[in-house]
C-alpha cells in the first residue's frame, strides 16, 4: 500500500512535469526522450528484467500490453494536456479505478455490485460538468476537447492494469515495467522524423524530461507494477483516486493553476461518485 501511495504522488506530478516540458518542446519529443531516458535506465537492471516464465502466445498480449500504455496512452495524454490544464486531467484520471473495475468484471471475472455502477455514473457526471464549466485559456486552450481524450486515455491504462494483473504471476514487475518502455521507445522514435527539434536549450524543460524518465516510467511503474502482484487489482486501481488530490495540489503549488466555484463542485460530485462505488452498503 506504501508503494501505491508513492506511485500515485509520482503520477501525478507527472501531470505537472508534461506541462513544464511540452512548454519548451514538442510533445511527441518530450515521449521519446522520456522513453529514452527510462530504457537506459533499464538497462542497469538487465539481469532483473530478463526474469520471467514465457508461455507459447504470451507476445501477442505483450504486444497489446505496451500498444496501450506507453503508446497509446502517451498520445492521447500529450495531447489533452495540450488542451486542458494539469488540474482538470488529474481529475478525469479519478474514473481509471472504476474503468479497472468494469473491465476486470468481464476480463478477469472480478465481481463489479450495482454499487459501483452508479458510483461510475455519479462521477461520468462530475467530469462532464467539469469539462462544461471550464474556461478556456492559454496554455488550456479547448478544455472539453482535452478532458475527453484524457478519459480515453485512462480508458488505455484501466486496460493495460487488467492485462498486467494477467501476467504478474509469471513475470517479474522489472520486466513488466521495461518492456513496454523499450516498446515505446521503438515507437515514438518514429516521430522524431517528423517533430520539430528545439533550436535552444530549456533548462527547465530538460529537467522535467530526467524526471519524468527516471522518476515517474521507472519508479511509478514499477512500484505499481511490484503492489499489483500482491493485490487484486480493483484494489490497487482504488489507489488512483489519490491522483487528483495530489495533482490538484501540486497545480497549485507549482503552476499556480485555480479553479473556479463551480469547478471545485463538479470535483466534489466526482468525489461523491468514487466514494459511493468504493464503499459498501450497510445490512
Amino acid at each position: 500500500m506504501l508503494l501505491l501511495v508513492f506511485a500515485m504522488l509520482l503520477w501525478a506530478s507527472s501531470f505537472i512535469a508534461l506541462k513544464i516540458a511540452f512548454a519548451s518542446y514538442s510533445p511527441m519529443l518530450v515521449i521519446w526522450a522520456r522513453m529514452l531516458i527510462a530504457s537506459i535506465c533499464f538497462l542497469v537492471f538487465i539481469k532483473q528484467v530478463m526474469r520471467f516464465e514465457y508461455r507459447a502466445g504470451d507476445w501477442k498480449l505483450l504486444l497489446v500490453l505496451a500498444a496501450l500504455e506507453p503508446c497509446l496512452y502517451f498520445v492521447l495524454e500529450a495531447k489533452a494536456l495540450q488542451l486542458t490544464s494539469a488540474s482538470e486531467a488529474g481529475m478525469v484520471s479519478s474514473l481509471s479505478p472504476l474503468i479497472i473495475a468494469v473491465l476486470a468484471f468481464y476480463m478477469l471475472g472480478e465481481k463489479i455490485t450495482k454499487r459501483q455502477l452508479a458510483g461510475f455514473l455519479v462521477s461520468i457526471s462530475g467530469v462532464v460538468a467539469l469539462s462544461l464549466g471550464s474556461e478556456a485559456t492559454e496554455s488550456a486552450p479547448n478544455p472539453m476537447l482535452g478532458n475527453f481524450l484524457e478519459f480515453l486515455a485512462m480508458g488505455c491504462a484501466a486496460a493495460y492494469s487488467v492485462l498486467l494483473k494477467r501476467f504478474s504471476s509469471r513475470y517479474s514487475p522489472m520486466f513488466l515495467t521495461a518492456f513496454p518502455a523499450f516498446i515505446g521507445l521503438i515507437f515514438f522514435s518514429c516521430f522524431t522524423f517528423v517533430e520539430p527539434w528545439p533550436t535552444a536549450v530549456n533548462w527547465s524543460g530538460l529537467a522535467a524530461i530526467f524526471y519524468l524518465g527516471c522518476a515517474v516510467t521507472l519508479g511509478a511503474y514499477l512500484c505499481y507494477n511490484l503492489a499489483i502482484t500482491k493485490l487484486p487489482v480493483t484494489i490497487a486501481g482504488a489507489f488512483i483516486n489519490l491522483i487528483p488530490v495530489f495533482t490538484l495540489f501540486l497545480a497549485w503549488l507549482i503552476l499556480d493553476e485555480q479553479l473556479t466555484t463551480f469547478q471545485l463542485l463538479a470535483c466534489g460530485i466526482v468525489g461523491v461518485g468514487l466514494y459511493i462505488s468504493q464503499t459498501k452498503r450497510r445490512g
